[in-house]
Order: C-alpha cells, then structure tokens, then sequence
C-alpha cells in the first residue's frame, strides 16, 4: 500500500518522537530508583541533573532553528537521532555523577531538536487538510515509546537498570534511519526580518505559551517522581514498568486530537488535558499503593499527556501556519523554561514536605490551571500570516 507523504512524514516524525519524548526525555524518571542506589546520589543532585536534563532539551529547542536555516528541516531531526544513540550509550556505561548528568542531558537534548521541526516539514510537505492529522500522530508516536519503555523495564528487572539506556540507543537508530528514508529534505525557508510579524506572533501565542507553563511542569513532576512513588509502595515490583506502558497505551488517543481540537476549539482540548494530568497527579500523590488507583492515574495521564502535546502542536500551527515551527519552538521554550525549574524546586520541596505532598500540590496547580483555561477559551482567533481558508 502506496503512503500518502502524510502517512510517510507521520510515521516517521511518530518513531522519531517517540523515541526522543517517549524513551530518552522521560527514561531518566524510571531509572531514578536505580540510580540512587547505585550512584548513592542526593535527592538535591538528583534533581538537578532532572532539570539539567531539560536544560539539555532547551538547547536542542534553540540550536535547531538556525540549524534548519541554514540546512533545512530535516537536518535537526538527523542530530537529535544522533544526540539520542550518543546521550542513552553514555548513561548506560555512567560511573560517575558528572558522566551521568552528561549523559542524560545529551539524551534529553535530542526532543528539542526532532519536534518543532517537524510543524515545519508537515505544514510545507502536507496537503492542509491532512496536516493536523499528521501532527497528532507525530506527537502520539510518544506512545510506542513509552510502551516500548515499559517492556524494556521488565527486561532490566532481570539484568541492570543500564539495560534501559542501551534499548533506548538501539531504538534512535532505528528511528534515525527511518526518518532519512521517509522524511523529504526540504529548502531552508526564506528569513523573514519584520519586527510587526514577530509582535503579532507572540501576542497570538499568549494562550498557548500560557498553557505551555502549566503543562510541562505538572508533565515532567510526574514522570521524574512517579517511579520513586510506586517503589516505595507495597505494589508489586512490575508495577513501574506496567505504568509506563499504561501511559503509552491509554495515550494513543492523542491521534484523534485533531478532531477534537477542530470540534471544541485547540484552547478548550488544552484546558481538559491540563485537568487530565492534575487528576493523575493527585490520585498518584493519594492512592499511590492502591494498583486499581495507579492503573486509573496511568490511563487518565496517558490521555491528557498525549492530547496536551498533540494540542500544542495543532494550535500554534493553527494561529501561526506560515511560521508554525518557529511559533512551537517559542511555546516549547517556554515549556522547557518550566521543566528546567520544576524538577529543581521538587527536590528542595521534597525533605520538608514529602513527595505525596508535592504531588498534590502540583495536581491543583494543573486541575485550577486547566479550569482557567477552558473558561477563558475564545472562538477561534484568526492566524497569522495566512488564511487557513
């Protein structure tokens, strides 16, 4: 059966992404147990490299606009492979604190260079109508990661943590080659030098870089602490890597965030993702050692983490379609901005108030957040720079 260029760039930019987001960001969160254990690390210095890890995927997010500038939109996608194999390859063989934060920022820097590139590729290689499709299942391809995650989980229970990181390095070359083989190169696009255009962009994205805060930091409190909160619970040692496929299971909806977005309007679907995450949180932070409770936090995450990403992508492309990679890379930094800071601030929170605490905490923050947005949510604003008739 002949692919539409849709179907090529979004199976693609899905093995791709969902390595990068779903195996290599977030790995770092499963193996943390371990890690301390082995490494005898603090939970100040664990938090740190957590943040250091997004630090890493900021400079990607940044690095990888003048980059395609000059080389085109695929060219990030190439290095983030790279980053991915050579980032997971240096974690699995890490004896040390500093070879390990090198790592993990290496590995993590790879989702800054593959995802907002492909806004670009999609938005100038896709027929319109086919493109907010495409973009969802790019982003839900986090899915197949994290599923694949969960089953290298349960392999590493009968050897080493270290097994983890080695699947994770097997896994971005795999997608690297696939991505050279269905991804078209494309010309840099034309450098647009106007100070209105760039006014008008960000006054359009308020919504979005709002919503961006929020998100990432309730995303990534729950993916670098929920492996610490089930093992030490009484719940059965497969319970961490049944989580993780859970998310990325109950997350492949995400591919049907299109429609959703196009019958409720981008805003409302980011509002109910925000209060998806904020309920998973807090059943996490409450009910931690009941398996029926941490099976539901899995599925409701899986949704509203896969639906939130996928939104993202749709509405900046939606408000700025001539300038869609540049408008989600501006949202994704100020998200990353936020994943810096929370994993940080978590481990200084944590010696004083616990970590079920910290976890409700969060899940209000994103439930108030989410309802604020849903409330606020307008009837669909015109984009910027083109018609999208």
């Amino acid at each position: 059966m002949q692919l539409s260029a849709g179907g090529r760039i979004g199976l693609a930019g899905a093995a791709v992404v969902g390595v990068a987001f779903g195996m290599a960001r977030y790995a770092y969160g499963l193996t943390l147990p371990n890690i301390r254990e082995e490494l005898g690390l603090s939970e100040l210095v664990l938090g740190i490299i957590a943040s250091a890890t997004f630090a890493g995927y900021l400079a990607g997010l940044v690095l990888a606009g003048p980059l395609a500038a000059r080389h085109g939109s695929r060219a990030p996608t190439t290095v983030g492979g790279a980053s991915g194999v050579l980032g997971a390859l240096i974690v699995a063989f890490a004896q040390s604190p500093g070879l390990l934060a090198a790592g993990v920022i290496l590995a993590g820097s790879a989702g800054g260079w593959v995802w907002a590139p492909y806004s670009d590729i999609v938005t100038r290689a896709v027929p319109l109508r086919q493109q907010p499709r495409a973009l969802a299942i790019i982003t839900t391809g986090t899915s197949g990661g994290l599923v694949l995650l969960g089953g290298l989980a349960v392999l590493a229970e009968l050897g080493s943590w270290r097994l983890i990181w080695v699947g994770i390095a097997l896994a971005a070359v795999a997608a690297a080659l696939v991505n050279l083989r269905l991804v078209p190169k494309t010309s840099p696009a034309p450098v647009v030098n106007s100070r209105h255009r760039a006014s008008s962009m960000f006054a359009a994205l308020r919504g979005p870089g709002a919503y961006s805060v929020a998100y990432f930091a309730a995303v990534v409190i729950y993916f670098t602490y929920a492996a610490d909160v089930l093992g030490s619970s009484a719940l059965p040692a497969g319970a961490v890597p049944a989580l993780y496929a859970g998310i990325g299971l109950c997350g492949v909806v995400g591919v049907a965030t299109g429609t959703f977005a196009r019958r409720m309007g981008s805003a409302r679907v980011a509002g109910l993702s925000l209060g998806a995450v904020g309920a998973a949180l807090a059943m996490l932070g409450l009910a931690s050692d009941s398996l029926a409770a941490t099976a539901v936090s899995a599925c409701i995450f899986g949704a509203g983490y896969m639906a939130g990403s996928a939104v993202l992508a749709i509405w900046t492309a939606e408000l700025v379609p001539e300038r869609a990679g540049e408008a989600f890379t501006a949202c994704l930094v100020v998200g990353a901005l936020s994943s810096v800071a929370a994993p940080a601030l978590a481990g200084a929170m944590i010696p004083g108030l616990g970590l079920g605490i910290l976890l409700i905490f969060a899940a209000v923050a994103s439930l108030l957040s989410g309802i604020a947005l849903v409330l606020r949510a307008s009837p669909q604003r015109t984009a910027v720079g083109a018609s999208r008739q």
